[in-house]
């Protein structure tokens, strides 16, 4: 399994923009579908967004289409989610995931390798 390690939360006012990062180990980041789900407090995990190993495919919960963007760098190893015109209902702590595959498919997977996560917390 990858390793994984979130980086990039933090405190902002609603309306603004953040970038979370998630960097993975090994060398065969290219072979994984990866996943940011977030978890708010109280309330279960839930999916976010989802990227194929090229990149070429992605898909979107409606709850964020259109504010946030998943990409990915495979020569660095890094999963990114750009977040932008936060609202309250984003706040939560984001997990970014992954699962190894050969196909396109991004969800639903079963993803298998989790990082522990990184708090997003939005202000009015």
């Amino acid at each position: 399994q990858v390793q994984l390690v979130e980086s990039g939360g933090g405190l902002v006012q609603a309306g603004g923009s953040l970038r979370l990062s998630c960097h993975a180990s090994g060398r065969t980041f290219s072979s994984y579908a990866m996943a940011w789900f977030r978890q708010a407090p109280g309330k279960e995990r839930n999916f976010v967004a989802a990227i194929s190993w090229s990149g070429s495919s992605t898909f979107y919960a409606d709850s964020v289409k259109g504010r946030l963007t998943i990409s990915r760098d495979n020569a660095k190893n890094t999963l990114y989610l750009q977040m932008n015109s936060l609202e309250l209902k984003d706040t939560a702590v984001y997990y970014c995931a992954a699962v190894r595959t050969n196909t396109q498919v991004v969800y639903p997977l079963r993803y298998d390798s989790w990082g522990q996560g990184t708090q997003v917390t939005v202000s009015s």
